[in-house]
């Protein structure tokens, strides 16, 4: 339990931290802009933190293979973004990503991996999209782009070890609640109270 509470304080901290650093690499360059900036948003975090979660509901093979398709699928749309490839409706799309993983979190749903991985894949190419086009001018985008993948990876393991710790039937109530309040921050997000 204490390793729970210590998780859930890091997730709240990072949380609340982020509006305050809105998306911006403060004066970092390189690896370190890149690796800062997943922490910036609220909806990254929340996005991340959930499908390291759900793929941990999931088990089996989706608990390497849905973070894998999103930080491959990330990666493709960060380079599409940088290269000033865009899709209408990118913070639409990123918005429902936030609403959809809460609401398969508050679930517990159980897809086969030929549909979840598609599903946080196609999240991923938005996800990227956004985060290549706002590239700092001034950052190394290869080392930008490694620092972005390796904290993304570490949200996606945070959400893993949060729903391992939870095991037993009340503890993954609790997940499930987490999930359910995703959702709720994701309305809150919609309508701009976040």
């Amino acid at each position: 339990m204490r390793s729970t509470i210590a998780i859930l304080t890091s997730i709240a901290a990072a949380v609340v931290a982020a509006p305050a650093m809105a998306h911006t690499g403060h004066g970092l360059d390189g690896f370190a802009a890149g690796f800062a900036h997943p922490f910036h948003g609220v909806d990254h975090l929340l996005a991340m933190i959930a499908v390291g979660a759900w793929a941990a509901q999931q088990g089996a093979r989706a608990v390497w293979a849905l973070p894998a398709a999103f930080v491959g699928v990330m990666a493709l749309g960060g380079v599409l973004g940088f290269a000033g490839f865009a899709l209408p409706g990118t913070e639409s799309v990123i918005l429902a990503s936030v609403l959809v993983l809460g609401a398969v979190v508050a679930a517990a749903a159980k897809l086969p991996l030929a549909v979840a991985a598609p599903l946080v894949g196609a999240f991923a190419l938005f996800h990227g999209l956004a985060h290549g086009a706002e590239l700092p001018e001034a950052a190394n985008a290869p080392a930008y782009a490694a620092g972005f993948v390796a904290a993304t990876t570490l949200l996606h393991a945070a959400g893993i070890a949060l729903a391992f710790a939870l095991h037993g039937a009340k503890p993954r109530l609790a997940l499930r609640a987490l999930g359910a309040a995703q959702v709720g921050a994701g309305l809150l997000l919609a309508a701009g109270a976040i």
